[in-house]
């Protein structure tokens, strides 16, 4: 498929698509007139690496990965790739503690104004 048709599946622009082709993070092969044609597995490819930027991975970290997200890695790349994922799953899960922390407080602070406002609602329609 062309560049178009993976950026209409995916929902990534087609400059991003060149931005991860830059970065390794996609392959592609070259038409006879320069033009990139990309096989159907980088559709999976390009919404996994989607997910990790959402998640706040970097493309350096992305591509530490990618023996990984092939077929057939080697044992030394899965051993380093596993490495990499392990230190992110720990960063992620960090950050999500930290998250969770910032709701709960957001939460007490909702329930503090609700119960305000209903106080002050009392207090109105009781003059």
């Amino acid at each position: 498929m062309r560049i178009g048709e993976l950026s209409e599946r995916t929902g990534v622009s087609r400059r991003s698509l060149r931005y991860y082709e830059d970065q390794g993070l996609v392959v592609s092969t070259r038409s006879p007139s320069d033009q990139r044609h990309y096989d159907e597995d980088q559709v999976q490819r390009v919404r996994l690496i989607q997910s990790f930027f959402a998640a706040g991975l970097s493309s350096r970290t992305i591509v530490e990965m990618l023996p990984c997200m092939t077929t057939r890695p080697t044992m030394r790349a899965a051993q380093d790739s596993m490495a990499v994922m392990c230190r992110e799953r720990e960063r992620l899960s960090t950050v999500l503690d930290t998250v969770l922390t910032a709701r709960a407080a957001l939460d007490r602070l909702i329930d503090e104004n609700t119960t305000y406002q209903a106080q002050l609602a009392t207090e109105s329609s009781a003059r």
